[in-house]
């Protein structure tokens, strides 16, 4: 039986309406939903085998108040259906429930809905011997590994790459130029064989180069040549009853299988861990904008072309900085027929802010449009509309990444280094992120806020 919202039925009957629906399930992995009689997502939970994860909670026999605590019962007790989103791996489920709390804020998950990232292993770019490292804020513009979805393990195989390739971990500035290096005293990994002490001008530029370029071999690799030399050391040590060096052996092939727990940084995207330090942005863009407030709130819009077809509206809120998620809205385009970027924004625009002309909200200190000059003109037509006095107005084209401000028509070009280029970035892209990332993982319009 189809879930209705608007049928009365026991709650006898809707458990096991539920139960019917997750028998359909498949035995794979994935995230399931637990969504209200108002389609909204109560929780999101992942699962190595989804229906027999998300049927535990509807077995007659469960006692779930003893064995998950009241408040999954309060849950249940709300929960009108059910609904699922197979992965690819175990992995993926992982790494998509964190992304989806995120954003949702399910009221029923306790865990993750913090700015917490997944770490990635980062190796610095332009430097005569880099260094590696395991960050949890790293620099796009640097060799990225990750995110890692299994923490502990990589920190215990960490060690063991850093036994083999000898990289440095420490934050010093060395410059192959600098003839000092000879004099100066490595530190003890050096003397326990750990690193290479490019410090102390033990190993040359290249031969340095050299290891790194080894070690990102084997982290794109599958590691078969150094897992099969372990697990003959395993064997080895077992037939000679040293249990203690076998099961050595063992845990670090385990930890390096485990390397493959892990997303990639262009497709899972962690837009918390790659923040600037918005102080600077901050005053430079309030110095732009000759204002005498300091800029506090932004919001940032972009128009997202779903599935080719379906045309919704995002908006992000930023405070001092930083995105405050509880802000972020949807839009579900109503009034526009076609694909026209421009009435989109006016529509989404007009819907947002039209509380705030009554006096309900209060304005923004920046409005950021994802666009160029003409999507920019589009906005300043709909504040005109509302009757309110236009705020201030900026918006970022991408590729070139010129900046389009209110009352010139020429663009601004801000250093590639720039704070508040890089913060006016990252607003733009987790604008357009918020509107494409719902879609892709959950495929239903339903899940589109319609305001």
């Amino acid at each position: 039986m189809r879930y209705n919202p608007g049928m009365a039925e026991s709650k006898h009957d809707r458990l096991e309406r539920i139960r019917e629906l997750i028998r359909a399930f498949p035995a794979a992995p994935g995230l399931y939903f637990m969504k209200d009689a108002g389609d909204r997502v109560l929780y999101i939970g992942k699962a190595k085998n989804l229906r027999s994860r998300a049927g535990s909670y509807f077995q007659p026999s469960a006692n779930l108040a003893e064995s998950r605590g009241p408040w999954i019962v309060e849950m249940i007790d709300k929960t009108a259906t059910v609904e699922y989103l197979q992965t690819a791996s175990e992995v993926d489920a992982i790494l998509q429930e964190a992304r989806l709390i995120k954003d949702i804020h399910p009221p029923y998950n306790t865990d993750l809905k913090d700015a917490k990232t997944f770490p990635y292993i980062e190796i610095p770019s332009r430097q005569d011997f880099p260094g590696v490292y395991i960050t949890r804020n790293p620099d796009a513009k640097n060799r990225l590994f990750g995110p890692f979805t299994e923490v502990s393990d990589l920190r215990a195989v960490f060690v063991v790459l850093q036994k083999i390739f000898r990289f440095r971990t420490c934050q010093l500035e060395i410059s192959a130029s600098d003839e000092k290096r000879r004099f100066f005293r490595p530190c003890i990994l050096y003397n326990i064989r750990q690193c290479s002490a490019p410090c102390a001008d033990k190993i040359s530029k290249e031969d340095y180069k050299k290891s790194i370029a080894e070690l990102v071999v084997f982290l794109k690799s599958k590691r078969s040549g150094i897992l099969n030399d372990f697990k003959k050391q395993m064997e080895a040590a077992a037939a000679r009853l040293d249990f203690e060096t076998a099961a050595m052996y063992r845990d670090r092939i385990r930890q390096i299988e485990n390397l493959d727990k892990r997303g990639t940084a262009d497709r899972d995207v962690q837009p918390e861990a790659f923040r600037t330090d918005p102080a600077e942005a901050l005053e430079t863009l309030q110095a732009m904008l000759k204002s005498e407030r300091t800029i506090r709130i932004i919001e940032g819009f972009d128009i997202a072309h779903l599935a080719g077809q379906e045309m919704v509206g995002s908006m992000v809120q930023f405070i001092d900085g930083k995105p405050f998620k509880d802000g972020y809205r949807r839009f579900k385009i109503k009034t526009v027929t076609g694909v026209d970027d421009y009435a989109c924004l006016q529509e989404v625009v007009g819907r947002r802010y039209k509380r705030a002309v009554n006096g309900e909200e209060l304005w923004p200190d920046l409005v950021l449009i994802d666009g160029g000059l003409g999507q920019l003109h589009a906005v300043q037509e709909e504040f005109a509309k509302l009757g309110a006095a236009t705020p201030n107005l900026m918006s970022l084209a991408k590729r070139e990444e010129e900046l389009f401000m209110a009352g010139r028509d020429k663009p601004i070009r801000l250093s590639r280094t720039s704070a508040a280029l890089k913060l006016l970035q990252y607003i733009r892209d987790e604008a357009h992120r918020f509107a494409q990332h719902y879609h892709h993982l959950l495929r239903s319009k339903k899940m589109l806020e319609e305001q």
